[in-house]
């Protein structure tokens, strides 16, 4: 039985704040595409390297995040949030997601940031 759209979420939600790479892969498949603000991402090829750089940046002294909006509903997922790595503010970061059979078939995400001096 797949999991849910919300155990799927919670899932990847919880992958990421522990940095676990190959945990938050298991979240997608080789179909899965990820709309950023940069261009399209298909496949785990594709999707690896941006959760890599984000770890990376994330693993640094004084990173947080903070959830300020959660919608589930069917097989979509919404999230709206804050966060800072020691190089940045992500001044608003939103996430769409699109959850089917157990995996995340398409997302988009954006994210307005501002650079540390």
């Amino acid at each position: 039985m797949a999991a849910s759209t919300q155990e799927v979420l919670d899932h990847h939600l919880q992958a990421f704040g522990e940095g676990d790479l190959e945990a938050i892969l298991k979240d997608y498949n080789e179909d899965s595409i990820l709309c950023t603000q940069d261009g399209v991402l298909e496949g785990l090829h594709e999707i690896k390297p941006l959760f890599e750089s984000f770890f990376a940046e994330f693993a640094k002294p004084g990173a947080s995040f903070g959830m300020d909006h959660q919608t589930v509903r069917g097989e979509l997922a919404f999230i709206v949030w804050h966060a800072e790595s020691a190089d940045r503010h992500f001044d608003l970061g939103t996430d769409t997601f699109i959850i089917r059979d157990g995996k995340i078939v398409a997302q988009t995400f954006a994210a307005k940031t501002t650079e540390k001096s």
